[in-house]
């Protein structure tokens, strides 16, 4: 395995991130319930800025 293959091995491609809200009214974090920083409108997956930073530290690669 090449150098390349390791650091792609952690790494999502097609991650799409939720557009960032310009104001009121946010979405609600699907974990806490607290309000996020994306749209209310969004469809999917929506974290607030302190469950999304514990989900990556719980997905990320112990290496």
């Amino acid at each position: 395995m090449s150098d390349t293959d390791s650091a792609d091995y952690c790494t999502i491609a097609d991650a799409a991130k939720p557009p960032e809200a310009e104001g009121p009214p946010y979405a609600d974090c699907v974990l806490c319930r607290e309000p996020t920083e994306y749209p209310e409108s969004y469809k999917g997956i929506t974290l607030c800025p302190r469950c999304e930073w514990q989900e990556a530290q719980r997905t990320a690669c112990s290496g």
